[in-house]
């Protein structure tokens, strides 16, 4: 019988490159999408409208984070070997405006499902998507499991919450509960309001002559950016493993937000100097200078291993928004995934 498992956040960018990961693995898949007036699926349409079996075996069920209630009821319909949580409000700078919110969801909301499988005597195990944005204020240059964490966002103390109430259900209810303690990952499927996104969509509609410029905040925060495909691949691997662990996982170099840009627009043929604008209204009110993973027990013991590099990254990402506005893409960054990644579920967006 194949194995069945839950994701939160399943709409999102880590949880459609985990449903199309567990969905080849041959695993039945459910995941929960808030209710509103239209369906939010885009990036698992090419999964519900395709042409194998991988729509057969995924399921998709009303939630929301906020309601206890119904997290318990389709908890105990669905009987999941493993959970993964990726729900969240997942925009640090957001975060300032939402505070309560982005608690409730971040933190309680990680609560209510640890409760659920303590209530409800699920024999699954639970993987929680911690973030690198718990280090904030480093104390340390290179952040590994036993640096210090020091939040500087709302999304962020929600995060630590999380992060702690999993370690506690875990000692106290001896569940099999982790963290992956994921630094930034990107990939054509993030948000337009990250700021990679933003910089390689906004490039995109330059060249289609659909905007004239790209507005910025801080371009010197420094950050350790990864594929979010491979990330996804270290939350099964912990979920596989003999015993709960918490690990960070990264690439282990660093770039700031101007290097981004400067790639970016240099891959598309452009001088970002013409075409970037900054505006106060996008800092920050509390910023984290720079973040660098130590992934070195995750590669030791999970064996797992980076295989996307920043400039590579940032092709990809540039070539998949040109392709979306029906222009030409560069192609380099295509050629690398094809021959980086051969499996069927890590092609081209």
């Amino acid at each position: 019988m194949a194995k069945k498992a839950f994701i939160t956040g399943i709409t999102g960018q880590d949880g459609s490159y985990l449903a199309e990961l567990l969905l080849c693995k041959g695993y039945e898949v459910h995941g929960i999408v808030r209710r509103a007036s239209t369906f939010h699926t885009t990036r698992l349409d090419h999964i519900k409208f395709g042409i194998d079996d991988r729509k057969q075996r995924l399921f998709l069920h009303y939630g929301d984070m906020t309601d206890s209630s119904n997290l318990n009821r389709v908890l105990e319909k669905v009987q999941p070997d493993e959970i993964y949580n990726l729900a969240a409000q997942s925009h640090v700078q957001i975060s300032f405006e939402v505070p309560e919110y982005s608690a409730e969801v971040d933190g309680i909301g990680v609560l209510r499902l640890l409760d659920a499988i303590r209530e409800t005597k699920l024999k699954t195990r639970f993987y929680q998507a911690s973030s690198s944005e718990l280090f904030g204020k480093v104390s340390e240059s290179i952040q590994s499991e036993r640096t210090p964490f020091y939040p500087r966002s709302p999304y962020a103390a929600a995060k630590l919450f999380g992060y702690w109430i999993v370690v506690n259900y875990r000692e106290a209810y001896n569940l099999y509960a982790c963290n992956g303690i994921l630094f930034n990952h990107e990939s054509p499927r993030r948000g337009e309001n990250f700021v990679t996104r933003k910089v390689t969509s906004g490039i995109a509609q330059i060249l289609a002559g659909k905007a004239d410029y790209i507005t910025m905040g801080n371009m010197d925060a420094q950050r350790d950016w990864g594929y979010a495909p491979e990330y996804v691949e270290v939350m099964w691997k912990m979920l596989q493993a003999e015993k709960p662990v918490d690990y960070v996982v990264g690439t282990g170099r660093k770039h700031s937000v101007k290097q981004f840009i400067e790639s970016a627009f240099a891959y598309a043929g452009l001088d970002w100097h013409k075409y970037i604008k900054q505006d106060p209204r996008f800092l920050r009110p509390t910023e984290v200078d720079e973040l660098q993973a130590d992934a070195s027990k995750a590669a030791r013991e999970l064996g797992w291993q980076p295989r996307a590099g920043f400039e590579e990254l940032v092709m990809v990402m540039v070539d998949a928004d040109m392709r979306a506005l029906g222009l030409k893409p560069v192609g380099k960054g295509d050629r690398f995934l094809k021959e980086a990644f051969p499996a069927r579920w890590w092609g081209i967006d």
